[in-house]
């Protein structure tokens, strides 16, 4: 299992936002010509981005343009904002067998340990802003 490349995108997309000129909307195929897919995967990403209000999509004027500050504006939000997950991160099979001693036991010995490695997901998610993604963008590592 894997986390939806929604995430990726929506962070691509945003970080292309924030590098753009102020007042300057850019539409959904020249997002999608950067991220290299089709302008219908955008514009369904940023139904999701303006429903958390990351972003404004004025269809009539033919762009969008961010709404947040990208020094604000953090990764979780961004996770948050596409439903990569639903609810949880890890989910434990919900019937395992009672009459096994493993199966009996299963859930209670790794709720704790999955919980931990959600929180520490978002933890690093919440403190990577937008501003130091596009950073990174502009100056790659390595």
């Amino acid at each position: 299992m894997q986390i939806s490349s929604r995430f990726s995108v929506a962070v691509h997309v945003l970080t292309l936002l924030a590098d753009n000129p102020a007042g300057e909307l850019l539409t959904s195929d020249r997002l999608a010509g950067s991220v290299n897919t089709n302008p219908v995967v955008i514009r369904r990403i940023l139904g999701q981005l303006k429903k958390a209000g990351l972003v404004e999509v004025r269809a009539a004027a033919g762009g969008t343009y961010l709404r947040r500050d990208p020094a604000t504006l953090t990764l979780l939000d961004v996770y948050r904002a596409v439903d990569v997950v639903e609810g949880a991160l890890f989910s434990v099979h919900e019937h395992p067998n009672p009459h096994c001693a493993m199966g009996r036991h299963i859930q209670a010995a790794l709720d704790g340990t999955l919980a931990r490695a959600q929180a520490a997901l978002e933890r690093e998610l919440a403190a990577t802003t937008l501003a130091q993604v596009v950073a990174s963008v502009r100056e790659p590592v390595g």
